[in-house]
């Protein structure tokens, strides 16, 4: 594994920042790092604030969704509010649901089945809308592609609303209002929210046009901060700010279905990183294994007790997608030695058999083994469906973009797509597909990289150190934890490995003639073992957390790597 280390800011401004803020020279470098280099700034960055929102108005086509949407309630028209299978589209669906069914009572959901419809706005979808006098559909986290299915929905008189966050292709749908800050004609000054982040702008703009704030929309934010964890956007501008205070729900009073879902968690407070574990893949089971609208069913939920009933139900899809993402991971593992493609610069792999709703973990899952971009194919139909996952720094979009000749469709993000193709078209695509990687990334850079924000000695980790580290959360994509860098460190003689596979190490750290130990675990490391217990100084890349046992939280460094000490 590669270490990074971060150039290191101008002296001059590391000490002004640290004056004027009070602050350790270390946690100013990070702060300059992250573009906070001046009072105002820090105290925007560490107190957030959602009147630090920008104007929903400023989104291209919000003026027209709002007064559409203000024409179905006058008209009593039925609405009928439409989202993807995945955490991001169930999320948004339950926000705008959620808060459009208090006042007005015309109002249905549809998810679309990820097996007989797949991605994205569906013929079945619009059909079954046609079937029951709806008149208009709010799309959410989809629909920025679906040209010719708009237009078949508007010869069927049902008007669109978009609401997506996904690259638009050179065509925008023919809807009333498409709502989608990658538009190249939307000067939204922010162009990263997820899915239900375009949702609860569009609320909000609802709300605004009301003349009210954002007093009835906060309760709603549990929902936005599970989506943008679960999406994977930056947590950045305006997806920190709303990420923060979904956090606090969370924390303190969340919906039923969340409640739910967190029956059983000891933790005191949870973070971004806890929500990734221990939220969203629940919320996901639900689409990869039954059905999307049952996700939608549990976070909808008022009543605690039958909330109660379906998070259970979705715990047993969960674990039901946990054993068949470990068995797929394993054949697509040996599917790549069988061929003799470990050498490869990507990892194109295929079983006609496999769960559609689980290749897009099995692909990730494949990247920690073969650091390189990853698709992942099964039979869907007549056609072949992938999940396509990169690595840092790789667009497996824009690669997909020059496969296109042998791809039926795709969308998605810089590090996550999905894609259709037809049987016949796979090997060709796939040598396709590893030619242009093979272009683009060396085969010498194809290994995980370690980004070290700064060196410290771990004397410095205080818990005043700590408590200021954590107030630079939520962390994320663009504002990851802080990764630091200590030296000439050495076991005290307790290293162990641990864990049912014995692949984890656990230590107890010394460092130099500072006798103090300091606890530390190493997911996955269990190979350092000897290397810890050689009598050798080495040299440790780590993140600071607190770890809560018994009762008791302290502080503990969580090892991503370590390496002898040789300078």
């Amino acid at each position: 594994m590669r270490w990074i280390e971060k150039r290191k800011p101008e002296k001059e401004k590391i000490e002004l920042l640290s004056n004027a803020l009070g602050t350790d020279p270390v946690l100013s470098t990070i702060l300059i790092q992250r573009g906070v280099e001046n009072f105002e700034e820090a105290k925007n960055f560490f107190r957030p604030s959602l009147d630090q929102l920008h104007d929903p108005f400023l989104m291209k086509d919000m003026d027209k969704a709002v007064r559409r949407i203000e024409k179905a309630i006058q008209n009593s028209e039925h609405i009928m509010i439409y989202g993807d299978y995945d955490v991001d589209g169930t999320t948004a669906v339950s926000l705008v649901y959620d808060y459009m069914s208090r006042t007005y009572e015309k109002i249905s959901t549809y998810i679309p089945d990820r097996y007989k419809e797949g991605y994205g706005i569906s013929y079945t979808g619009i059909d079954y809308a046609d079937d029951n006098e709806v008149s208009l559909i709010i799309a959410l986290d989809c629909g920025i592609k679906a040209i010719e299915k708009v237009d078949y929905a508007r010869k069927k008189g049902i008007d669109f609303i978009i609401c997506d966050h996904h690259r638009p292709g050179e065509i925008i749908p023919g809807a009333v209002a498409v709502l989608d800050p990658k538009r190249g004609d939307c000067q939204y000054p922010y162009n990263e929210l997820c899915g239900c982040g375009i949702g609860f702008k569009l609320i909000q703009a609802i709300e605004q046009k009301k003349g009210n704030g954002l007093e009835n929309l906060s309760s709603s934010l549990d929902l936005v901060a599970t989506s943008i964890a679960a999406d994977i956007v930056p947590l950045t501008g305006e997806n920190r700010i709303l990420a923060h205070y979904g956090l606090l729900v969370i924390n303190s009073q969340p919906r039923p279905g969340i409640k739910a879902l967190l029956h059983g968690v000891k933790k005191p407070l949870l973070n971004i990183t806890d929500v990734v574990f221990i939220i969203a893949p629940r919320i996901n089971a639900a689409g990869r294994m039954k059905h999307g609208s049952y996700a939608v069913e549990l976070l909808t939920e008022n009543d605690f007790s039958r909330a109660m009933k379906y998070a259970a139900a979705i715990d047993s899809y969960n674990l039901e997608r946990k054993e068949l993402d470990q068995s797929i991971t394993e054949e697509a593992l040996s599917q790549i030695m069988e061929n003799g493609e470990e050498t490869r610069s990507s990892t194109v792999v295929r079983k006609d058999t496999w769960h559609k709703g689980v290749i897009g973990i099995v692909a990730s899952r494949l990247i920690e083994k073969y650091y390189r971009p990853t698709i992942v194919f099964t039979k869907s139909g007549n056609k072949l469906a992938a999940s396509a996952r990169s690595v840092k720094g790789y667009d497996v979009y824009a690669a997909l973009n020059q496969c296109s000749d042998y791809i039926e469709q795709f969308g998605g993000h810089k590090y996550a797509a999905g894609l259709t193709l037809l049987p016949e078209n796979y090997l060709a695509f796939k040598e396709e597909f590893e030619k242009v990687v093979a272009k683009e990334i060396p085969l010498a850079s194809q290994e995980p990289q370690i980004e070290i924000d700064s060196e410290i000695y771990l004397s410095d980790i205080t818990p005043k150190f700590n408590r200021i580290l954590k107030q630079m959360g939520p962390f994320g994509p663009q504002n990851m934890k802080p990764v630091f860098m200590a030296r000439g460190l050495r076991d005290n003689g307790y290293a162990r490995k641990i864990g049912a596979k014995q692949d984890h190490l656990k230590l107890n750290i010394i460092c130099g003639a500072d006798q103090k130990t300091y606890n530390a675990i190493g997911f996955r490391l269990s190979e350092k073992y000897e290397l810890v217990t050689s009598g050798a100084p080495f040299k440790a890349a780590f993140t600071i957390e607190e770890n809560h046992w018994n009762g008791i939280t302290s502080i503990q460094l969580n090892i991503k790597d370590l390496k002898p000490d040789d300078d």
